[in-house]
């Protein structure tokens, strides 16, 4: 089993910024993916950005493309998603997510999640 627990959501005005992070303990996550997803009110679950294991690949949906950028320290067993220019249709509780070993951003692939933290983003 792997428990996640992420941190850092808030609240914040249109064009701020904040920085989630996704704490992971219990089974190794050696050369696993691990991705950030968000679901907003009435809303599917959807794909935000998602790193491998390395660090080297980065995918990110085209709406946040430019303003968010993922990471992860795996010596701290950490993933952060650090989120610029926020505007309002950013508003969703985030989730982060341990995947495959393989590039996906498909949630079905991903097979362990946090409890999420929202995030509110005020016009």
């Amino acid at each position: 089993q792997v428990q996640l627990v992420e941190s850092g959501g808030g609240l914040v005005q249109a064009g701020g910024s904040l920085r989630l992070s996704c704490a992971a303990s219990g089974r190794t996550l050696t050369g696993r993916v691990m991705g950030w997803f968000r679901q907003a009110p009435g809303k599917e679950r959807e794909f935000v950005a998602a790193i491998s294991w390395t660090g080297s690949i980065k995918d990110y949906s085209d709406s946040v493309k430019g303003r968010f950028t993922i990471s992860r320290d795996n010596a701290k067993n950490t993933v952060y998603l650090q989120m610029n220019s926020l505007k309002p249709e950013d508003t969703a509780v985030y989730y982060c997510a341990v995947g495959p070993y393989v590039r996906s951003t498909l949630p079905r692939m991903y097979d362990y999640w946090g409890q999420g933290t929202q995030v509110t983003v005020s016009s």
